[in-house]
């Protein structure tokens, strides 16, 4: 059964972008949580919406934080991001050279993923196939989002690839029963990530986009028989 379809997630991926938004939350969080319970538990979001991070945030320390925060946080990464954000090395000239529709799914809002896109260089090669939490009702890890842009390309879940960088989008494509490959270069990955990917069912582990082409031979290869 060949592959019909690319997936690719947005921060951690295209662009090197959760260590920005990271540094956000932290700093929202720096004057009413304590520092060192605050980085045990964010080890434990990573991949998830910045309105889920702060419930659990809620949960975990049994505080209120403020209505506003959230809203804080989301434009200061905005604007951080917009501002600093890098394209992961090598993403655009790697994806160019996987000969597949690509499609982008993310837990971000959609005017951020579509800015990202631009950001690489690859809106024209996903056109009509950008997709983000908003667009669902339940962000990753559920596997609503993954399942969108399959059904709107039109190309059953077994049939899909996708590239993770995070436990939760992970979760959220093998839940989707797609076959996924993990994504360890950006910058916020911490020591240990390739063997959780591996625990959640990722086909193989990557740290630099110029093996991507070579390891999508291999699979594709491999499913042709």
């Amino acid at each position: 059964m060949v592959y019909e379809l690319l997936i690719s997630d947005c921060d951690g991926v295209l662009v090197d972008s959760e260590i920005l938004a990271d540094r956000v939350m932290r700093e929202a969080l720096a004057a009413v949580v304590p520092a060192e319970p605050l980085e045990h538990l964010l080890e434990t979001t990573f991949g998830q919406t910045t309105r889920e991070v702060l419930r659990r945030v809620e949960e975990h320390f049994a505080l209120q934080l403020p209505e506003t925060l959230l809203a804080q946080i989301q434009a200061r990464s905005e604007a951080l991001i917009a501002a600093e954000v890098q394209p992961i090395a090598g993403v655009r000239a790697a994806l160019e050279q996987i000969p597949l529709p690509l499609a982008v799914a993310s837990n971000s809002r959609r005017h951020n993923v579509i800015a990202s896109v631009e950001r690489v260089g690859l809106t024209a090669r996903a056109a009509g196939r950008i997709f983000s939490a908003d667009m669902v009702e339940r962000p990753k890890p559920a596997p609503d989002v993954y399942l969108l842009a399959a059904r709107t390309a039109g190309v059953a879940p077994e049939r899909c690839l996708v590239i993770e960088d995070s436990p939760t989008g992970a979760t959220a494509a093998v839940a989707a029963g797609m076959q996924v490959l993990g994504f360890t270069g950006a910058s916020h990955i911490p020591q240990g990530h390739a063997d959780t990917l591996r625990r959640l069912g990722v086909l193989a582990v990557f740290d630099d986009m110029r093996d991507l082409p070579a390891l999508f031979e291999r699979l594709a290869q491999k499913r042709a028989g």
